[in-house]
């Protein structure tokens, strides 16, 4: 009977020390997530290009609608 509650304590230490182990382990990369997030964000916030899109027939505008 003895040996049974100690086994009983010794299992249940285990068990909550690996939870421990693994909380720690998720609680540990949270902050890296958060970054990756915040990149995503602002990449997704930022315009795709830093120039005008071209023109489809890659001729540059003319300088009136009348031609001249």
């Amino acid at each position: 009977m003895d040996a049974q509650i100690v086994l009983g304590i010794l299992a249940t230490a285990g068990a909550v020390s690996i939870f421990m182990f693994a909380l720690k382990g998720l609680l540990d990369q949270v902050p890296d997530v958060i970054r990756s997030w915040r990149r995503i964000m602002v990449e997704a916030r930022r315009p795709h290009s830093d120039h005008a899109p071209e023109r489809e027939d890659h001729r540059p505008p003319s300088a009136g609608v009348d031609g001249s």
